[in-house]
Parts: C-alpha cells; structure tokens; sequence
C-alpha cells in the first residue's frame, strides 16, 4: 500500500517503526536497528523509559490542556524552576514551545522587542554564521546558514540577517595560525561586519555552541566564544547561543556553553529537552531581557496555541529528573571519551576519513577523497546518503548529511546516540558504522 502521508522521500516510503526499548528501535518486520543518533540527537533517554511513561500517563489523567492566556500549569512551572530557578548564567526565565525552530523564532523575537522596550528600534539586524542551522520556519531558516536547505525559499526569506565565518578549525584555521591567532581573525571578522551594518543597528550574534547537523559536531577552539561575546558587550549586542542538538546535556554538561566559559542572553534548545517523549522546545532568557519586558510593555509580544502544553512539560520534566537521579551526565562524558576513542582506533588512519570531532555523545567522521589535500568526495556519489543505507542494513541508524563544505561538497556522518548507551553498545555502533562505511568506500566508481 502507497502511504498517504508526504515523507522526506516521496519516491519509497520508509519502514514502519512499531516499538522501541532502550537504545533498539523495531519495525513492523520484527527487524531491530540500534538508534546510534537517537533520530537527529533528539531520543536522550532511549525508548520507553518507565518513569517518563508514568509521568506522561499521569498527566494525562490529570489534565492534557490549558490555553496560556487564561492559566498556566504545574508541570510547565515545575520545568521552569528546574532549568533556570538557580539563575545559571543569570538565565531566569523559561518559554516553552513544540520545537527548536519555534524556540528560534521565539528567540528573534524576543531579542527584537527587548530594544524596543530599552528604546533602541533600530537595532533590526541579526548576525548569524556560515554553515549553520537554526530551523526550518521562514525566521529560523533566514538566520542559518545552510545554503541548500535556504535555495529553494531564498525569495522569502527576510534580509535582516547576515553571516560570517563558522569556527570550523578543520578546514579554515591556516597552517601557521595559533588557535588565538584564529580567534582574533574571526572577532576581527564579526567586528567588521557590525561596523559595516552600523553597530548601533545589531540586535544580535547567532551561533550554535557545538554546531550540529550542517557542519557535523564542529566544537569552536579555546577562547573563541568568549571573544565573540566580547564583540556583542562592545556594541551592547545580544549573544544567543543555539543549544538545540546540543544543549541539555548531549556534549557532557548540562548546556553547552558551561564549557566555553561564556553565558548566552537567550538560548534556544529542544531535541534533549523532552527526549522525543513529547514535541517541546523553548528558550531560557537572561534576567535584564525579562525586566525589560516586564517594566515596559509587561507582555511577550509572541504566543502559540500549544505553548507550554501540559503533557509535553510533564514529559519534558520527568526526562530532566531521570537525567539527575540516574547522573546520566558522567554517562555522557564517559562514553563519549569511550566513543571519541573507539572512532579514532577505527578511522583515526584511514585515507578517506578527514576529521574525527565533537564533544560527548555528539561525535562525527567527516569524509573527503583526499586526506592530504582535504578535498571532498563529488557530490554526485551521495556517499552520506551510501552510508546511511549501508549502515541501517547492518542495524545501525545513524545521521550522515552533505554539503559539510560549502553546502553543497562534503560529506559526514553524525553519532548521537541516547545517554543511556553503555560500553557494549558503543563498541557496537562504531563497529557498524565502520563496516558500512568501508563497505561503500570501496565500492565507490573509480
């Protein structure tokens, strides 16, 4: 039977998934594939954890929906206080929507109306990097940078937002240049461009902390956040920090940007926030932001029907209070040393395999055709696309992308699997990813 659904591919429909347990994901076949990306670094938890379950069950019972304009709920204030009640990097309040795109477009928004509260209207413009991604509404995919996801609505998207150069060592940082000597060319570069739009018209920096599906798990060198943000204090800028993939504990702490030494004015996240139980994502905003608003206008000039929806900040709460009692974190952290290690034995020496990167269980490979000149595969050979086949035939889900380039050459391939994962399963995941990507490397057309 042909699905009457429209899929990402509209020319094979895709399997079935009926259940899922831990970190296996089972389809209609009876077939079990292990969900070494936790779907696109979303499923933290794994499948069918009890005690998210019974949160959501209880919930339920209690009460599904409430509209935002007449109440709000136990569960959304619960979250709230547990994500920002202690004021980490003097974030005080939280905004709870369905989806990291949502959360960015939140962001935008909120930034936008903090200068008109302070009286600063001008400040419209955003700058945001190369090589990034923030979402697919029409704001979000505006202020990222992925050429190939931003072609086909190039026409739509409003111009108020510009982009320098990504922090991408790999290819960019020159042979003779320190890490400080990269850091001061690319704060030199965000400088420029504020002079060049008029400082005093600049709302805002955009940037992901660890940079996700379009770059592949790229980490900024030392120092490098901190000079940005430098740059944002300079003009009395905004710096909001993208946490959507890898945010609420994926790279090891419980936000990214506490091991770059800087705090974000906004930040967005998602993906490991709910787990994947529920759709929910939000923004955690700076104390001085709020006051703004609150001594102004006294209202967020934004809203959704299903924000801070009850049953989705239940879930969102219970996969937060799992990620504490069972101190998934250190999991984090040791297996993704565990998992850095086993890529490196795997590929650390093959001529194919460019780049080992990333931070937690946020790790990828980037592949080129080159090792000594770094130059990608032709896109035409759609080898991301080979090896996620390649790989999920041998029980491994996984998150390959192109265009890790320019958004258009390049290839990598993303783990992110759920903080439960243990050794065993680890060694399992490279093990497949190896094989499949062996696999295609030598059945490539020479």
């Amino acid at each position: 039977m042909t699905s009457h659904i429209v899929h990402r591919n509209l020319r094979a429909d895709p399997a079935i998934a009926v259940s899922g347990h831990g970190v296996m994901l089972r389809d209609a076949t009876g077939r079990e594939v292990i969900d070494g990306s936790g779907g696109a670094a979303v499923a933290c938890l794994g499948h069918g954890h009890p005690h998210v379950i019974a949160a959501m069950k209880a919930q339920i019972d209690q009460l599904c929906y409430a509209h935002t304009s007449l109440f709000s709920c136990e569960p959304a204030e619960a979250l709230a206080d547990m994500l920002v009640g202690h004021a980490p990097g003097g974030l005080t309040h939280a905004y709870f929507v369905s989806s990291g795109s949502e959360g960015m477009e939140a962001a935008l928004k909120i930034a936008r109306q903090y200068f008109l509260e302070i009286g600063q209207p001008e400040r419209t413009r955003f700058i945001a990097r190369r090589q990034s991604y923030h979402g697919n509404t029409l704001g979000a995919l505006a202020a990222g940078g992925n050429a190939t996801r931003r072609a086909p609505y190039a026409p739509m998207l409003a111009d108020i937002f510009s982009h320098v150069a990504p922090c991408y060592a790999y290819r960019e940082r020159g042979d003779a240049e320190s890490d400080a000597d990269y850091v001061a060319r690319l704060a030199a570069e965000l400088e420029a461009e504020f002079q060049r739009l008029g400082p005093q018209n600049v709302a805002a920096f955009c940037a992901e902390t660890v940079v996700g599906a379009t770059l592949g798990c790229v980490t900024a060198v030392p120092g490098y956040f901190a000079a940005m943000r430098a740059v944002c204090d300079r003009h009395g800028a905004l710096l909001l920090l993208d946490e959507v993939m890898s945010g609420m504990g994926r790279c090891g702490t419980l936000h990214g940007w506490e091991a770059e030494g800087v705090a974000p004015d906004v930040q967005v996240i998602a993906k490991g926030l709910g787990g994947g139980y529920q759709p929910i994502g939000g923004i955690l905003v700076s104390g001085r932001i709020v006051a703004a608003l609150r001594d102004g206008s006294g209202t967020f000039k934004h809203g959704h029907t299903y924000q801070a929806h009850p049953v989705a900040c239940a879930a969102a709460l219970a996969v937060q209070q799992v990620i504490v009692d069972e101190d998934l974190l250190a999991n984090v952290r040791a297996m993704g040393a565990l998992m850095a290690e086993r890529l490196t034995e795997r590929f650390g020496n093959h001529r194919h395999i460019g780049d080992i990167r990333g931070r937690g269980l946020f790790q990828a490979i980037e592949l080129v055709a080159d090792r000594a000149t770094k130059a990608p595969f032709d896109p035409a050979l759609k080898v991301n696309e080979r090896i996620k086949q390649a790989a999920f035939d041998r029980g491994l889900a996984c998150y390959p992308m192109g265009g890790t380039v320019d958004g258009t050459r390049g290839d990598h391939v993303i783990l992110a699997p759920p903080y439960i994962s243990t050794a065993a399963q680890i060694d399992a995941m490279v093990d497949r990813l190896g094989d499949a990507t062996i696999a295609v490397l030598a059945d490539l057309p020479r």
